[in-house]
């Protein structure tokens, strides 16, 4: 589902399911964060990392190591842009050239009703109020788990551009239907702090897009690079 979001300059690899059968081995650098990890968690890190690989391999990148860097960010090959998500039985990677886009933030969630109590942390008032709008008018997705599935895509394309930390309550998101489809659409998130600046603009807000189907959800966000 996350390459339907995506643009064309995009190379996006996705994987279903636990198993990691197939998947390409972790270079030494990566095995060595995960050595004492538990099972789960080595599955989900091998699995998105073998998506990222063959993503590089689509832009006629070698294979290299991803090490995750300040804050977790993942480090991608010069030239190259990308972010990754994994979730319960599915995982995915995008990656594109950074002459074509300055930023990507994308992330998949189980189509499920959040913890009780996360929405609150998650969401502001108006965010809230447009949530119940949304499910109104007919959207088939739990909608608070939309917005945080949302939110994360809207920090991934973030920190790249800033390396700055930013708060859910500093992204004020709202959601669009596509007409005929309660199953996908858009969103915008304002930014209420000062943006990033890509070329000669200064950002106020990101676009993405969004799907739900058979129990997954996902967002994404593109940032375009500035043109040389």
């Amino acid at each position: 589902m996350i390459e339907e979001l995506l643009p064309d300059t995009v190379a996006a690899v996705a994987a279903h399911g636990h198993d990691t059968t197939g998947h390409a081995p972790l270079y030494p650098e990566e095995e060595a964060l995960i050595a004492r990890a538990v099972a789960k968690r080595r599955r989900e890190f091998t699995a998105v990392r073998s998506c990222a690989r063959r993503a590089m391999e689509k832009l006629g990148v070698p294979p290299q190591p991803v090490l995750p860097g300040e804050r977790g960010a993942p480090g991608w090959p010069p030239g190259l842009v990308g972010s990754m998500t994994h979730c319960d039985g599915y995982c995915a990677a995008a990656l594109a050239r950074a002459a074509d886009l300055a930023s990507i933030g994308i992330d998949a969630e189980r189509d499920a009703p959040l913890p009780e109590g996360v929405l609150d942390a998650v969401a502001l008032p108006a965010e809230a109020e447009r949530l119940r709008k949304l499910t109104a008018d007919g959207a088939r997705v739990h909608a608070d788990r939309l917005l945080f599935s949302a939110k994360e895509s809207v920090y991934k394309a973030w920190f790249p551009l800033t390396r700055r930390w930013l708060d859910f309550s500093e992204a004020d998101i709202e959601f669009t239907v596509h007409p005929g489809d309660p199953g996908g659409g858009t969103f915008r998130a304002a930014l209420l702090v000062p943006g990033p600046r890509v070329g000669d603009r200064t950002l106020t807000h990101f676009d993405g897009r969004w799907a739900a189907r058979d129990g997954l959800l996902t967002t994404a966000i593109t940032i375009p690079a500035p043109p040389v």
